[in-house]
């Protein structure tokens, strides 16, 4: 089988970011919450999916793309993911700067036509509601800036962890992306009501411009801190898991030991 071309892993990423955008923040932005009258037409009821409902659609969003294009990208969708791949020696170098310009764009365009989408209901006002990320008032809990930057950081670190080990040659084959969704998943519960969660800059990017009311000029907390994470777990998973034998007092990985019994068939 002849590896993946260059265009194709970018295509790969920039589609596979438009879905997660345009799933997860579409989930937020369309069924999060709901109003409807009962039958009397007096009294009202919400039939929204809930914070439930949005982390389950950035899951996902992940889980369906990572089985479509992870055998050609590495399903990064991520800024962060693609800084801690290659910082963990999972992707050249050289593919970095592709692999992001290609995800803000594909962020971008799932921002416009999720823009262009909730223009068509009567009375939307994108300012505010646009699922952006925020800290303070911006925060839909309130939250400081130190406890965003605490959180993005954390919890983008651990996403990283999750990943790798994921998508490690020594793991059961076949249920990275489920691993992977699912840790999105958890990080969504979590981190919601704290900052809107990011943990993905091309995710906050995609929609801060639609969304305005401070969330452009806070993106960038939604860049450093998400990149600061993906650095330390990128770190981290070949410093504990890979070489962690080597680390504790065992041989370098790759090298023999005169116990070692090798097969000279």
């Amino acid at each position: 089988m002849t590896s993946p071309s260059p265009v194709a892993k970018l295509a790969a990423e920039l589609f596979g970011t438009f879905w997660l955008v345009f799933g997860g923040c579409g989930s937020a932005i369309f069924a999060a919450k709901q109003i409807a009258q009962s039958d009397d037409g007096q009294d009202t009821f919400q039939v929204g999916i809930g914070f439930l409902g949005v982390a389950l659609a950035f899951g996902l969003t992940v889980v369906t793309m990572a089985y479509a294009v992870g055998h050609i990208s590495g399903a990064h969708f991520n800024p962060a993911i693609s800084l801690g791949a290659a910082v963990g020696g999972r992707m050249p170098w050289k593919e970095l700067p592709g692999y992001w310009v290609c995800q803000v764009i594909g962020g971008l365009l799932a921002g416009l036509v999720l823009y262009i989408i909730a223009k068509g209901q009567p009375g939307f006002e994108a300012e505010g509601n646009m699922a952006a990320n925020g800290y303070g008032e911006h925060s839909p809990s309130d939250y400081s800036l130190t406890s965003v930057i605490i959180a993005e950081i954390l919890l983008t670190a651990f996403f990283l962890i999750v990943v790798l080990g994921a998508t490690d040659e020594r793991a059961p084959k076949g249920f990275g992306p489920l691993a992977i969704g699912l840790s999105l998943t958890l990080i969504h519960l979590v981190s919601i009501p704290i900052s809107n969660t990011s943990v993905n800059p091309a995710r906050s990017t995609g929609v801060a411009f639609f969304n305005g009311d401070g969330a452009p000029g806070q993106l960038w907390v939604f860049w450093v801190a998400p990149l600061i994470g993906g650095l330390i777990g990128g770190l981290l998973y070949p410093l504990l898991f890979e070489n962690a034998k080597f680390i504790f007092g065992g041989r370098p990985p790759g090298t023999l030991d005169t116990t070692d019994v090798v097969n000279t068939d």
